[in-house]
């Protein structure tokens, strides 16, 4: 089973609406980057087990996902954001200091909410 990193950022999205074991053995798989048979043995369950919570897990938040996209949202603003970051920092020198740090300050605040 190869692992798809997005389910990294769908698990921050929506990983408080799965149950407690799904998101336990997704967070151990695709944060921790542990193999299903290492989950499956501290959990002292099947690796099988282990696979079907995964499974299932990634079919919700999929389904999550394709009903509210949040993650797709996310991403959006963060890549606009590095895109303004980008042209702020093209501003230097062309306008007061004032108004660049006014606007450096401003997109920090956005960097720290989206984070």
């Amino acid at each position: 089973m190869a692992k798809d990193l997005r389910f990294a950022l769908l698990l921050d999205c929506y990983g408080s609406l799965l149950t407690e074991r799904q998101a336990a053995y997704m967070e151990l798989y695709y944060c921790e980057d542990l193999s299903l048979g290492e989950i499956a043995e501290d959990a002292g369950v099947s690796r099988q087990a282990v696979r079907d919570a995964v499974k299932r897990g990634e079919e919700l938040l999929l389904d999550y996902e394709a009903k509210l996209g949040f993650a797709a949202q996310h991403t959006a603003c963060v890549e606009k954001l590095e895109e303004l970051q980008r042209r702020i920092g093209s501003l230097e020198g062309r306008i007061p200091p004032e108004q660049l740090a006014a606007l450096t300050d401003c997109a920090a605040q956005c960097r720290a909410v989206l984070a």
